[in-house]
Formats: C-alpha cells, structure tokens, sequence
C-alpha cells in the first residue's frame, strides 16, 4: 500500500507543473494557486529535535499570499542552533517541506539542522563534522528532517526524480538532508563535503522568488554559493521561453552591490545578493528560465553564464 501510495503521488508530482490550468475558471492571476510548482496546502508541521518545540503555522492565505508573522515564526523555529541567531528562510524550502507533508503524510516530520550562522557552520568544521565549508544551510535553503513513518530511502529517491534541488540520505544519523539549490543527490559516503567543491564560485546558482509569474517587472533574482570576489553581472539578462526570449534589466535591492564599467559588481561577502527586475518585456505564456552572465574578467572558476530554475508566464486574463 505504501508503495502504491508512493507511486501515485510520484505520478502527480511530475505531472502537476504541466498540466494544471494556468488560471481556473473565473480568476485572473497567479494567487488562485501556489506560487512554486512543488507546494504544500499552505500548513508546515514539524518537530524540533534540539530545543523539543513544535511549530504549526498556517504560512500561506487561501488567495496565495504569504502570512509574515507565521514566517516570523518559522524563521525563529529554524534558527541557528548553537547561537541562536536567525535568517530568513526561503519560501521555496518552507513550500517544498509542506509539499512532502502533504503529499506523503509521514507521522512526523522532526527538524534536526534548519539555519545555521556562518560561525556556526565554521565551529562545527572545526570540531571534524561533515558539513560543507558553503554550506545552503547557512542561507536558509536547506534543512535536515527526520521523517517518521514513511521509508526515508524511497522518499530520497522520489526527491532524486523531481530534480527540486539537494537531496542527500543519511541512513546512519535516520535523516534527510533537503535544500533548494542545484539539483544533485548524495548519500553519507559519497557527500564530499571535505573537498570544498564550491571553491572559486564552482556552483554558484540562480534563483527567482516564486516559479509562476503574471509579469516579471519587481520579480527578484538572488545569487547563492557566491565564494569568490569580486564577480561581476552584466546588467542586461535573459528570459529563455520555450518558444521566445526576451530581455531583462536588473538593478540591485541595496547599496551592497557596486555599479562599475556596466556590470554589477559584488565585492564582498554579505547576507544576500539579490537583483530586482526592472524591466521586463512580455513573452506571453511560457515556461522558460532567467540567464545572467558575468562581466570579464572572471575569477577562478566563475561560470561565464548562470541559469535560474524553471519559471512559468501566466497567461494575460
């Protein structure tokens, strides 16, 4: 029964992002549906397997839009453990741990490592654990989850399939690890995490905020595993449609990215790297993802261009 149970929900999993309607009957934009392809009903349970608390929020309103207090209490739920401090935590791992809630019903879903400050993460390398010198938990995109009552090796594997990111198995320690960033899998002996593989800007990787878009104009992009500087961005971007691409300009959110010789210019380390879309032309409907290209010269092992997730254009109603 489980197996068959797994099964289906593999079958509408992949299907889900392709074949429902881009807008019901009635209504005109993206808020009559989730925001990202792989969702939850807008409720996360968990269980915290350090301080012994329970989290249940409602995140998510019935029209689409997200509840900033209960996201305040997830960020606080998530916080790093040893110092306390807190981050934000990505909508996209919050709607993505709901989406396996709901899909699989696991008995309890019990959080072992959610946010961790970069101090943190560093002691805990020190102390000889396997956890990665640019770790995304140190950005909030990831979480260690234990899932009860349901087989962790085949939901890993499911994970695998769905290509939503990170998926690596811990048998021994009986956990997930799960986090939004480029698709890989891993299990305990094959993580690699002493080698550093995000040196030099390696796997460095773009993200939007929501997967589903009326109009891209204020969408924000953000750069994740940025581990060398500086690395320079050119201005203009891309939307590559299945059918079409279109042009973007960006303009960074704050005062921590520099503009010099027409590029955008990250010079050092901080909290965030994000872009918003300042003009966007109109591509219709399509499913596609965002290009950025850097400026030369590139350091180390910075990619010449670097690719978003997925998107979808909504249809104009």
């Amino acid at each position: 029964m489980q197996r068959l149970l797994l099964a289906s929900a593999l079958g509408f999993m992949l299907l889900w992002p392709l074949e429902r309607s881009l807008c019901a009957e009635g209504h005109s934009s993206a808020a009559a549906q989730p925001r990202f392809f792989l969702a939850g009903n807008g409720r996360l349970v968990l269980r915290h397997g350090h301080f012994d608390t329970m989290l249940d929020v409602r995140y998510r309103r019935a029209d689409g839009t997200y509840d900033e207090a209960a996201l305040a209490q997830i960020r606080h739920f998530f916080r790093s453990r040893e110092d306390s401090r807190e981050a934000p935590i990505a909508l996209r791992l919050i709607e993505l741990l709901a989406y396996v809630q709901n899909q699989y019903h696991p008995r309890q879903m019990i959080l072992l490592s959610g946010y961790r400050s970069p101090e943190f993460n560093t002691d805990l390398r020190t102390a000889g654990r396997q956890v990665a010198q640019a770790s995304l938990h140190t950005e909030g995109l990831a979480a260690d989850v234990t899932f009860n009552g349901i087989d962790m090796a085949r939901l890993w594997r499911r994970l695998r399939e769905l290509h939503s990111g990170g998926a690596g198995y811990y048998r021994k320690g009986k956990f997930l690890h799960i986090d939004t960033g480029r698709p890989r899998f891993w299990e305990e002996t094959t993580s690699r995490v002493s080698e550093n593989l995000a040196a030099g800007n390696a796997r460095i990787f773009l993200r939007t905020d929501f997967d589903r878009y009326s109009g891209l104009e204020g969408g924000i992009l953000s750069l994740h595993s940025v581990t060398a500087f500086p690395l320079r961005i050119a201005r203009q971007v891309r939307l590559i449609g299945t059918d079409r691409s279109a042009p973007l300009t960006i303009d960074p959110v704050d005062g921590t990215i520099e503009r010099k010789d027409g590029c955008l210019v990250i010079a050092a380390p901080a909290d965030a790297y994000q872009f918003r879309v300042a003009a966007a032309s109109d591509v219709g409907a399509t499913r596609g993802h965002v290009v950025v290209t850097t400026c030369e010269p590139r350091i180390e092992k910075t990619p010449a261009e670097i690719e978003s997730n997925a998107i979808e254009m909504l249809a104009a109603h």
